[in-house]
């Protein structure tokens, strides 16, 4: 029997079955004992010593015990704690970005995603450079900064070389003022030498959903192809790290299996990947499972409610308070809302999920690999988020200052990031009311903005901050940052 170990590199030992299972049994029996929910909730608390922000986050076992509590008081608590830590490490601030599919060619047989092999109805589809190169100027027209790429796993069809090459197209596309600054890329477990090749190319993050972490279900929902191997798809972090990568994002497809199983895997990743490499996921994403083509979410037993899904993400944000958290448009505009405050820090906006949806004027659905159910354009939801009292951003200043893995974490532990966020997601907000913005939203966007340049609390960089603004407002001049 494998004996749980988060510094192991094999996958049963880091992600621990009978540790989880011990885990919920342990979360189920103190689930009404307040006296150490109470102890573990002030461990989480945000505290400052001589300016300096400091967080401690939860175990996996800590944190399950906050999910499992049902008590409507304790569950007040851990959302406006939640909140809390998500105003003071990452501010009012909300990241923009777009998926962009480029092939759905795929060999494996994925019970919940149409690409699967067997799937004859929908059409395949792979963007030649040219048709990527079109995709990318209708994002850049709308106003995005930055991209997740998507493929479907197939050596023939998408070859690392495919993906390389794709991503060369992508940076070198410089459209009147737009241009894609950050090409993040969600595709297939991989080996070292590839992922040292894809940093290489200077990719942002590299995301790989986990779906499960259970290796039966795992292997269950992954009857065949090279996904079905469970243990290769779950290290795939620690090669992606080795060759280089310093920032990799964790997810679990919540409703393939009990979400409280789920929720301690991830979070046993999370430390796993802390123990090991020094640095925990750049960011966690909490998709959901979705209709598509011929997947019906009914025939999954383990969907969750709105009100269990916004606590799952509660208690992701008080256990790892340093994570980015993403949510795409899977989810309405009502259950993005409750995310947003709960601790979400990066959501997509205008997405199209099929294959060369964006140059199309009406959205495509024969090639989505999920339904969206947040079909707003960017601007509408500028005009939202702003509304709601936040900053849309487009920064992308920090990967390409080099304040990546260890970097990144350093400067967000402390709370210095936001000497440098704030700040640039103003003037890449500036941008795109300059640039992209209808004359409704630009008027309500440089209003925030104005506003907001007024909260910098360094006097230096409010000052500097407002000369780029100014230059973006009455220039071409572009792409400033701390």
């Amino acid at each position: 029997m494998a004996v749980y170990n988060p510094k192991s590199l094999k996958a049963e030992e880091f992600i621990n079955h009978e540790e989880i299972l011990e885990t919920l049994e342990y979360a189920e029996k103190n689930k009404n004992n307040m006296a150490l929910i109470d102890e573990i909730l002030e461990k989480a608390k945000p505290r400052r010593n001589g300016g300096i922000l400091s967080c401690k986050g939860l175990s996996h076992r800590e944190a399950s015990v906050l999910l499992a509590c049902e008590d409507p008081v304790k569950v007040k608590q851990m959302y406006e704690l939640a909140e809390e830590i998500k105003l003071e490490f990452y501010g009012n601030r909300i990241v923009l970005f777009a998926p962009l599919y480029l092939s759905n060619y795929c060999v494996n047989g994925c019970l919940y995603c149409p690409y699967h092999l067997k799937n004859k109805t929908i059409p395949r589809k792979k963007l030649t450079q040219e048709e990527i190169r079109a995709e990318v100027i209708a994002l850049q027209d709308m106003g995005h900064k930055r991209l997740a790429i998507e493929a479907g796993e197939d050596p023939v069809n998408n070859p690392i070389e495919y993906i390389l090459d794709s991503i060369k197209t992508i940076y070198g596309i410089h459209h009147k003022n737009g241009a894609i600054r950050r090409v993040n890329v969600n595709i297939a477990a991989t080996t070292v030498e590839e992922y040292r090749m894809l940093k290489e190319a200077e990719i942002g993050t590299y995301i790989l959903f986990q779906e499960t972490y259970d290796k039966k279900g795992y292997e269950e929902l992954h009857p065949t192809g090279p996904k079905h191997n469970y243990a290769y798809h779950t290290e795939a972090m620690d090669r992606a790290m080795d060759g280089g990568i310093d920032d990799v994002g964790l997810g679990v497809l919540f409703g393939l299996e009990k979400y409280k199983y789920e929720f301690a895997g991830l979070l046993m990743h999370a430390e796993h990947l802390e123990a090991v490499h020094g640095v925990g996921p750049h960011t966690i994403s909490v998709p959901r499972v979705k209709r598509a083509d011929d997947i019906d979410p009914d025939m999954f037993d383990n969907g969750i409610d709105d009100d269990t899904f916004t606590k799952i993400i509660a208690c992701i944000r008080i256990a790892v308070p340093y994570t980015g958290m993403i949510i795409s448009t899977r989810e309405s505009e009502e259950v993005r809302k409750k995310a947003l405050a709960m601790g979400i820090s990066q959501i997509s906006g205008g997405s199209r999920t099929s294959v060369g949806g964006y140059t199309e004027e009406e959205r495509p659905h024969d090639t989505e690999q999920f339904d969206v159910s947040d079909s707003r354009t960017l601007d509408d939801v500028i005009e939202w988020l702003i509304e709601l009292g936040y900053i849309p951003s487009f920064c992308t200043a920090c990967y390409r200052a080099g304040r990546t893995g260890d970097r990144f974490m350093s400067l967000c532990k402390t709370g210095q990031i936001q000497n440098c966020c704030h700040p640039n997601a103003l003037m890449t907000l500036t941008e795109y009311m300059m640039d992209y913005a209808s004359p409704k939203v630009k008027e309500s966007g440089i209003k925030l903005i104005n506003e907001e340049l007024l909260a910098i609390p360094d006097e230096k960089v409010r000052a500097v901050a407002k000369e780029h603004i100014d230059a973006i407002m009455n220039s071409d001049r572009r792409d400033f940052r701390f």
